[in-house]
């Protein structure tokens, strides 16, 4: 597109074509290709982006214009009466963070959620329910930085709440409250969180937000539940077909060791913990800068974790570990890497071997965590262009993509109770881990000595008689997954999607419920028969509808359950139902792309000659249940 081309006029459309130019504009600028991402090509389309927003600008502040004066009854008529307040115009949006789902987009999200349930059940796992907001003091000091990002909520009856941030915490509550006595449960968790980070919500990334939590509680042999879960979690990812997948694993112990071997000081291994779990989106010059900068750390022992931090790999990492003998002697590194070294026995003979990185980076911001911890990875984890490294200060990692802001720079200048945060570029951010978690064995024991009043330090020996409860888990980003899986699924369904935002634009759609039989009648209305069918099939467990009017035309019939792509059509006729005889016909769809580029995209019904199949009244439930189509139903292949 030519800088010459005629700018829109309306701020809708100008928003429009700025989203689609970024996007251009920061594929050109990642291109590798020198011969397509020329500087004049670069400028170009920079100036065309910047054009685009000087007109946005022009058209919002036209429209804030004062309108012209009105003058007489027409004046008064659009006066509020007297002691009247003017009414606002409401902003019909929904909040930062937050969107809708529609019927097709619920759909899908409905599938993910089945088949984690599924899994979730398989393993063994029976099914919590904790309410979505808590006590201000029970999330407190559980999540180190990311506390900030805590949803308060005013005095509501003399207490002070807040949104829950994850599931974990609700559940040590739940068992804490039971006295510690609920052991050797596997426990599942679905619902929503609630988190105040800046959010992009292409990508998954939201304040509102659907997670699905596995959690193993109690005292087990060493390590076994810990490699049960990375399984469940292999089993979950590989059946969503989320493409390649990796388990990033590592160990808290080892991690700590390593921090203290390199001299860091106690009160900053967590604050040195959470700018190391960075360095899957920032480069080690960055990282690096946060510790000493921003932390204190000094320089020297930086560049030592550098050194230990960018090694990566499978069991094998285990013999480098053993031969450091600075490591080994470290009491909690030791204990870490003979953890490791049972886990992996386990993972070879779970078969998931091929899917785990052992990842010295990983760090995992969370205070809770204390032993394996791991989180999952797909390709679109990372941002755009941004290849992780070797994190070595003599190989530093390749910068990650520039924002695009006018200024390099990151403001320091923290949001105003008034003000909002600024905007993330979407194009310029990746999903994300798509699942994480590990071992918190101490959670349940501090809300236990939280309530008595005790104190590891002050209360050394009361402390020790607290009940333990030992647990790890993990959970799954449904939200990510989506952003993931939807433009996929839109495109078999024949959706067009807008390519920054992933929202339908157009396309006729396809399936978005699971209705597998629409009766209808030829001739007259027949519907007490109809009605009576449809109640028939439901009572079997077959998911059936009808068109609810008396008389309607067989066309409008089959136009409605077209419309919802249901595969089976039957037929009801006065002859053959005094036979005792209906009519099935089968119904499939395809998606038909028009053009070189695949515009009009959208799903068509299959036309066939064939004028269905007569089958007893009687034996219609049987025989809808011993078609291919149905059994690819129940199997969930039709996806």
């Amino acid at each position: 597109m030519s800088t010459n081309d005629a700018l829109p006029t309306t701020p809708e459309a100008l928003e429009a074509e700025i989203a689609v130019q970024t996007a251009r504009f920061n594929d050109l600028r990642l291109n590798a290709d020198k011969s397509v991402a020329t500087p004049e090509a670069l400028a170009d389309a920079k100036k065309r982006l910047a054009d685009l927003k000087k007109a946005l600008g022009q058209a919002k502040a036209a429209g804030k214009e004062k309108k012209p004066k009105v003058e007489g009854a027409a004046a008064a008529a659009q006066q509020p009466a007297q002691g009247e307040k003017k009414k606002e115009r409401l902003l019909l949006k929904t909040a930062k963070g937050t969107r809708d789902f529609g019927p097709a987009e619920t759909f899908c999200r409905d599938h993910i959620e089945r088949i984690v349930k599924e899994v979730f059940t398989s393993f063994g796992a029976s099914c919590l329910d904790t309410p979505v907001f808590e006590r201000k003091d029970v999330l407190t000091d559980k999540y180190g930085e990311d506390s900030k990002l805590i949803f308060d909520l005013k005095d509501q009856g003399g207490e002070e709440l807040a949104l829950r941030y994850d599931h974990t915490v609700p559940l040590a509550r739940y068992l804490a409250m039971n006295g510690g006595t609920v052991t050797h449960h596997k426990i599942w968790q679905i619902g929503k969180v609630y988190r105040r980070d800046n959010p992009v919500v292409s990508k998954g990334r939201m304040r509102e937000f659907s997670q699905a939590d596995v959690d193993f509680t109690g005292v087990w042999d060493s390590m076994v539940p810990d490699a049960e879960i990375i399984s469940l979690l292999c089993t979950i990812l590989s059946r969503l077909d989320v493409g390649d997948f990796t388990i990033k694993l590592n160990n808290r112990k080892i991690l700590d060791g390593i921090f203290e071997v390199c001299g860091v000081p106690e009160d900053k291994i967590r604050a040195i913990s959470s700018a190391v779990d960075k360095l899957d989106k920032s480069p080690w010059s960055e990282v690096k800068r946060e510790m000493t900068e921003e932390k204190g750390l000094d320089a020297s022992v930086a560049d030592k974790i550098g050194e230990y931090v960018k090694h990566k790999g499978g069991p094998s990492l285990l013999e480098i570990l053993l031969a450091d003998s600075a490591l080994t002697v470290n009491k909690r590194a030791k204990e870490g890497i003979e953890e490791m070294g049972t886990l992996f026995k386990y993972l070879e003979a779970y078969q998931v071997v091929d899917k785990i990185s052992f990842d010295l980076s990983l760090a995992r911001g969370l205070d809770y965590y204390t032993g394996i911890i791991y989180e999952a990875v797909v390709a679109a984890s990372a941002p755009p262009g941004f290849i992780q490294a070797p994190t070595s200060t003599s190989t530093p990692a390749p910068a990650a993509p520039e924002p695009s802001t006018s200024s390099k720079k990151k403001s320091t200048k923290k949001p105003t109770a008034t003000e909002d945060e600024p905007e993330v570029d979407p194009t310029q951010v990746g999903v994300g881990s798509i699942a994480a978690g590990g071992r918190y064995d101490n959670l349940v024991t501090s809300f236990l000595a939280g309530a008595s009043g005790l104190s590891p330090l002050s209360n050394p020996k009361e402390y020790k008689k607290l009940p333990s409860v030992p647990c790890v888990g993990v959970s799954i980003g449904l939200d990510r997954i989506f952003a993931i899986l939807w433009p996929r699924w839109a495109e078999k369904f024949g959706y067009t999607l807008d390519p920054v935002t992933g929202a339908i634009l157009g396309g006729s759609g396809g399936r978005s419920k699971e209705t597998m039989v629409y009766v209808m009648s030829a001739g007259d209305g027949l519907l007490t028969d109809r009605i009576a069918l449809v109640r028939d099939l439901r009572a079997r467990g077959v998911k059936a509808d009808y068109y609810a009017r008396a008389k309607p035309k067989l066309s409008a019939q089959f136009a409605a359950g077209e419309k919802d792509e249901v595969p089976f059509a039957v037929i009801l006729g006065s002859d053959e139902l005094k036979e005792g005889y209906v009519t099935v016909k089968k119904q499939e769809w395809a998606v038909e792309r028009g053009g070189e580029q695949g515009e009009g995209v959208r799903r068509v019904k299959i036309e066939s000659a064939d004028k269905g199949v007569k089958v007893k009244r009687e034996e219609l439930v049987e025989w809808l249940k011993g078609t291919e189509v149905w059994r690819a139903w129940e199997e969930r292949r039709w996806v």
